[in-house]
């Protein structure tokens, strides 16, 4: 089992620790409330080094992007991101991940760079596919085991890493971000894309800088009621936000079309793997659609769950579903058929025996102002 560099900070604050996308990964410190509670009203850091990144950098670096992912990367310049997918020949989803455009100070002349940021249980599989894709005058660098990486986030964020940094926080829009020093340390990239819904930062710093890093935070933050928030906690956060996970709610054989996703799948930028299909399914319509709905009873809806009609008829599937310490209910994802996908439809959900009544929702669930 893979530990994160900052593993023993763990250990260390009593967490619960369970395998997670081939890491030991904290999941509960004090309570999935408590720390859901603490992001959405002050502050809380979430070690998340488990993801991987993959540098792309060369001459055509910018020809691999676009053929490998749904979205436009022509659209970037340095300092931006975006959110995007690999999309497989069928259509379906290898993963989703985020693209950030380099800067070019590190760069040869006629050269660009990107950073794909995937999920940690498909570092290997998105290593792998997007090497055996690549074609171009490029080279693809894995800096995944060399990398940590720490989500500060809720309202109380840009305070407290302010206070390590020379950075204007203020400056970072969302989906943006900057290199600079942190704590002690030059060239560090602070980003802000989040997936929590509260606002944040992510830190992108070596594995021999990031405890340094996390422990001033720790330090900074403390008076502001930063607290440690594990893995169940950032689940319940990105399902009131509506926030796809990959392997509950997108997967290889779910389109980004049915996912909610078209408009990170930009057809009108020429041919790329999967578009064929894709542009097909745009045609023909898709006939299932995720959504979000809230639970009327108390029972917590479970991924597989069947989801019913009014009428005893099976029109989709749970993907995904917890209690939502915001909302104080029960709250889901699922695919229905489309005639039921629209906001107010009432649904069932089969939880054993028990039918729970729920209602569709638009997302996000938790509309945090």
């Amino acid at each position: 089992m893979n530990k994160t560099p900052l593993h023993q900070k763990h250990l260390n604050l009593g967490a619960k620790m369970s395998p997670y996308a081939g890491y030991e990964m904290p999941v509960i410190y004090t309570g999935i409330t408590e720390e859901h509670q603490a992001v959405r009203t002050h502050a809380g850091i979430f070690d998340v080094s488990h993801m991987g990144e993959f540098i792309v950098k060369g001459k055509e670096a910018l020809n691999l992007v676009q053929h490998v992912t749904s979205n436009d990367a022509s659209k970037l310049t340095p300092g931006k991101v975006q959110y995007s997918c690999f999309p497989n020949r069928e259509g379906g989803i290898v993963d989703d991940l985020l693209v950030y455009r380099l800067f070019d100070d590190q760069c040869a002349e006629g050269e660009t760079a990107f950073m794909l940021v995937v999920n940690g249980a498909n570092v290997d599989k998105d290593l792998q596919w997007v090497k055996s894709n690549n074609s171009f005058d490029t080279e693809v660098i894995d800096i995944s085991d060399r990398t940590g990486l720490i989500a500060l986030q809720g309202p109380k964020a840009e305070k407290i890493l302010g206070e390590i940094t020379d950075l204007d926080l203020s400056a970072i829009p969302f989906y943006n971000f900057k290199k600079g020093r942190v704590s002690s340390f030059d060239n560090v990239l602070v980003s802000a894309t989040g997936y929590t819904g509260s606002g944040g930062f992510e830190i992108y710093a070596k594995n021999d800088h990031i405890g340094k890093i996390w422990d001033e935070l720790f330090t900074r933050g403390k008076s502001l009621g930063l607290k440690p928030a594990g893995l169940g906690a950032r689940d319940t956060l990105r399902l009131e936000m509506g926030y796809c996970l990959y392997g509950n709610d997108i997967n290889d054989k779910t389109s980004p079309l049915e996912a909610g996703l078209g408009w990170i799948t930009k057809l009108k930028k020429g041919s790329f793997i999967g578009s064929e299909a894709i542009a097909a399914l745009k045609e023909k319509g898709i006939q299932k659609k995720l959504v979000g709905f809230r639970v009327v009873d108390r029972r917590v809806p479970r991924n597989g769950y069947p989801i019913y009609d009014e009428k005893d008829k099976v029109i989709g599937e749970v993907t995904s579903g917890t209690q939502s310490p915001s909302l104080g209910c029960p709250i889901g994802m699922g695919y229905v058929a489309v005639e039921y996908a629209v906001p107010g439809t009432p649904i069932r959900v089969k939880a054993g025996k028990k039918m729970l009544q729920a209602r569709v929702e638009k997302l996000p669930l938790f509309k945090n102002s």
